[in-house]
């Protein structure tokens, strides 16, 4: 608004001349004014005093100052609104959300700062940390080969290679290259107390035994017949087919039998195969003590459960077998991978292969039998109340 060179005392005391009769051109030349100017004042000012005036005044700039600070409500109101997607932890995500408010909104930085609750230096900062970024593309490649593996795995397979970062380096890395796995729909778990399952800490304690089903590319239906060591975690046979019958199931397990050893007992669950006169003959014949989980139970069996989960979600839902050439291939090569080189977290990121050696060599050389050689718990420990002085608990 242009400032006139009149004060409002000033204009009252025109005004109060002409009330006095004095003309409008003596007035206007005697002040050097125009008669526009002289009745605009006359119309805004026109019976009014001194103090009229100035109580006008201060309305006047008391509302500027409301208008000013309901323009500021606004804006801030609008700013929050643009920060409300955007979850501010970090520092790396405030200097984004301040930015992109000084952009967008033309705020100032410290506005900015205020409203996204970060302090100004902290905006400033120039991280002068190495870019990393040979680590980095290492750490792509293993994640892009290993795609269903987290950063506690892949961590385990550089310092394999050796890389000498910490494990928190490795997840900082890992976030900022957006290589978090997608989580998929867990079930839901059970809950209540649950006893512990001890056996010998032994390779061929015990074994377990399940299906697992899937397709070929054209459509046709297979199953994989799983034979898992529930002490070692090794996996004993994964074997693909389009049909396996209990008469299969007894000859496979005799093969693998031939080659490693009697089991102490074996664990499966109350399929057609596994309860046929094939299967019942050859646990008697061989004196092979087998144990059926309850119906509808499979945690009972979660050992082998557990190894289909990591089948199913690193192999089966990540492959599209061409024909049953393929997938036997490609299973016995996924199968060696998971003795030999994946890290298993439930053996101290050891690979099962490497336990069952140490298992092996700890059983070999021990002189005399201790409180912790006899048996192994490969379930949490017994709640309060539940006796655990049996060697062998069957499943369930």
């Amino acid at each position: 608004m242009k400032r006139t060179r009149y004060t409002e005392e000033q204009i009252i005391g025109i005004l109060t001349e002409h009330e006095a009769g004095a003309k409008c051109a003596d007035l206007c030349r005697k002040h050097g004014m125009s008669e526009g100017t002289f009745y605009a004042w006359k119309a805004k000012f026109g019976g009014m005093t001194v103090s009229d005036t100035k109580r006008l005044k201060a309305l006047e700039d008391e509302n500027a100052k409301l208008k000013k600070l309901l323009a500021e409500q606004m804006l801030d109101a609008a700013a929050m609104k643009e920060l409300l997607s955007k979850k501010l932890v970090g520092p790396a995500v405030k200097r984004e959300a301040v930015a992109h408010l000084q952009a967008k909104l033309g705020l100032s930085e410290r506005r900015a700062c205020r409203l996204v609750g970060a302090d100004r230096k902290m905006i400033r900062y120039q991280s002068i940390r190495p870019p990393e970024t040979e680590l980095r593309q290492r750490l792509r490649d293993l994640a892009n080969e290993r795609r269903r593996f987290g950063y506690r795995r892949l961590f385990v397979l550089l310092r394999r290679d050796g890389e000498l970062s910490g494990i928190n380096r490795i997840y900082r890395l890992y976030r900022e290259e957006g290589l978090k796995v997608r989580k998929r729909r867990a079930r839901r778990k059970a809950v209540g107390t649950r006893a512990p399952i001890l056996v010998e800490a032994r390779p061929n304690a015990r074994w377990s035994l399940d299906f697992v089903h899937d397709q070929l590319a054209c459509g046709r239906r297979f199953r994989i017949l799983n034979v898992v060591d529930d002490v070692t975690r090794e996996c004993l046979a994964a074997i693909p087919d389009t049909s396996i019958s209990g008469r299969r199931v007894a000859r496979e397990l005799a093969t693998l039998i031939e080659r490693r050893g009697k089991p102490g007992m074996i664990v499966s669950d109350n399929g057609t195969e596994l309860t046929s006169n094939a299967i019942l003959t050859f646990a008697t014949e061989r004196k092979i003590e087998w144990h059926y989980i309850a119906p509808g139970k499979p945690m009972q069996n979660g050992f082998v459960e557990s190894f289909n989960g990591r089948m199913r979600d690193e192999l089966l839902n990540e492959t599209m077998f061409r024909n049953m050439a393929h997938a036997r291939a490609v299973i016995r090569t996924w199968a060696t991978d998971f003795n030999e080189t994946r890290p298993h977290s439930a053996l101290g990121y050891q690979t099962p292969k490497a336990f069952a050696e140490h298992l092996t060599t700890a059983t070999d050389t021990r002189a005399a039998p201790t409180q912790n050689s006899a048996r192994m718990s490969v379930a949490p420990p017994a709640p309060i109340g539940v006796s655990t002085q049996r060697a062998l608990v069957p499943g369930g």
